[in-house]
């Protein structure tokens, strides 16, 4: 029988191998989080990197209690005006051709539409995503999700491949000078791709910046060479921007810094600011396309209205308040302390990333198995201890790498405050 002393103890534990945080949340305003017996922690992951405005923001209150009396959810082929609006305020926020847009609940419900979409467009099955990658948990997206998971529940769906990872601070082919050579690592992914390709190749799925793979920012012209991979091939690029999109990176999106215009893009997390809204948006030319052959994504929740408002106010505030320059300024400053920190902190390997959404890697001088997940572990305990919550993605051979996402609505003394209890809770675990 289980624990029932636990407070969990008749959860169903998901997480692979890794526990539930401890204590029991109460409430969360704004930046912080509180638990029932008191103690505040200062929410350094925005939830689960959803929260973009903050926990609780009160537009998105009002928005929540005045749509959920008028209207909350409709059979899925009606259609309600918060819906009409979002499709549109959306394609305003975006470059030609993507105009058309599917509101659904999940960023991996949002990846398997994308990808039945490009196969019954392209009428390939193939899909190629990178190693290291997180598309979500559902059949077709977690065939293309290759840095956990994977083990133990039988073959994935056929025909999915995985392209090496772009990553600068651990290069696996390098130029003259020891620095990662992305063009020739590219050129050889696909060569591996095309010899085993049956021919039937459909779509590449990526994040931008690989978040779960250790928080990968990928070089500047990786994309666009990508795309042009991609297109020769007659794929499809569907770019997943599940954390980044929405101003986290400072720009609306983070696509936009290499000029490149994905055939399909997919949101979720921001856009519904912690409650569950993703969407899939493509042209007008491939939405054409995939209907002409009866494209089918029919899900109880798609289109929600309630939803779909949210989405609308999320939309209104990001671009009211300037989010976008908002998370540069305050990205500066969180890499500025990160910077600083590493100056005093031997285990600090590595601080990258945009805007707010920044990667800080640890990487101790130890040379016994585990070291880097031991002292994640505990650099991750102390700061829950000192009132800070952050996430750690452990990868086999690599340090543990902080994935530090706090809301665009942050203070910077909210972000200083961060970087503090972070210094202290290293100088705390240091050996």
């Amino acid at each position: 029988m289980s624990d029932t002393s636990a407070p969990e103890a008749h959860l169903i534990r998901y997480s692979g191998h890794g526990p539930f945080a401890p204590g029991v949340v109460d409430r969360a305003v704004g930046s912080s989080v509180f638990l029932e017996d008191g103690r505040e922690l200062l929410d350094f992951t925005s939830g689960q990197m959803s929260a973009i405005l903050g926990h609780s923001h009160p537009e998105i209150v009002a928005c929540v209690r005045e749509q959920i009396g008028r209207l909350d959810h409709l059979h899925s082929g009606m259609l309600s005006r918060p819906v009409l609006e979002l499709a549109e305020r959306l394609a305003a926020t975006l470059p030609d051709p993507l105009e058309k847009t599917m509101l659904l609940s999940t960023g991996a419900e949002a990846n398997e539409a994308a990808l039945r979409m490009a196969k019954l467009v392209t009428g390939g099955h193939e899909i190629v995503s990178f190693a290291r990658s997180w598309h979500g948990m559902t059949q077709g997206a977690a065939g293309a999700t290759y840095v956990a998971g994977r083990t133990g529940y039988g073959p994935a769906a056929p025909g999915n491949f995985a392209l090496p990872v772009p990553d600068r601070f651990r290069p696996d082919v390098v130029d003259a000078d020891g620095n990662l050579d992305w063009r020739r690592q590219l050129d050889l992914g696909f060569d591996l791709v095309d010899a085993q390709s049956s021919g039937s190749l459909a779509a590449c799925l990526v994040e931008p910046i690989l978040s779960s793979g250790g928080v990968v920012d990928l070089p500047p012209g990786y994309l666009a060479a990508l795309r042009d991979k991609c297109h020769e091939r007659g794929m499809l690029l569907i770019i997943d921007e599940a954390q980044t999109g929405l101003c986290r990176t400072g720009d609306w999106y983070a696509f936009q810094r290499d000029g490149v215009v994905p055939d399909i893009l997919t949101l979720s997390k921001t856009l519904g600011a912690g409650l569950p809204l993703s969407a899939v948006v493509t042209s007008a030319e491939i939405e054409a396309r995939a209907h002409e052959r009866g494209y089918l994504f029919f899900t109880t929740h798609v289109n929600d209205p309630l939803t779909a408002a949210v989405g609308n106010t999320v939309l209104e505030v990001l671009g009211r308040d300037r989010l976008d320059l908002r998370a540069r300024e305050l990205g500066g400053l969180l890499q500025r302390g990160l910077d600083e920190l590493t100056g005093r902190h031997a285990a600090i390997a590595d601080v990258r990333g945009r805007g707010l959404m920044v990667g800080l890697e640890l990487a101790p001088d130890d040379d016994r198995a585990g070291g880097a997940d031991r002292l994640g572990a505990a650099v991750t305990r102390r700061c829950a201890e000192l009132g800070l919550h952050m996430n750690i993605v452990q990868l086999p051979g690599m340090g543990g790498t902080f994935r530090i996402a706090p809301p665009l609505t942050a203070t910077e003394a909210e972000i200083e405050r961060g970087v503090s209890i972070l210094d202290k809770a290293l100088t705390d675990t240091s050996p």
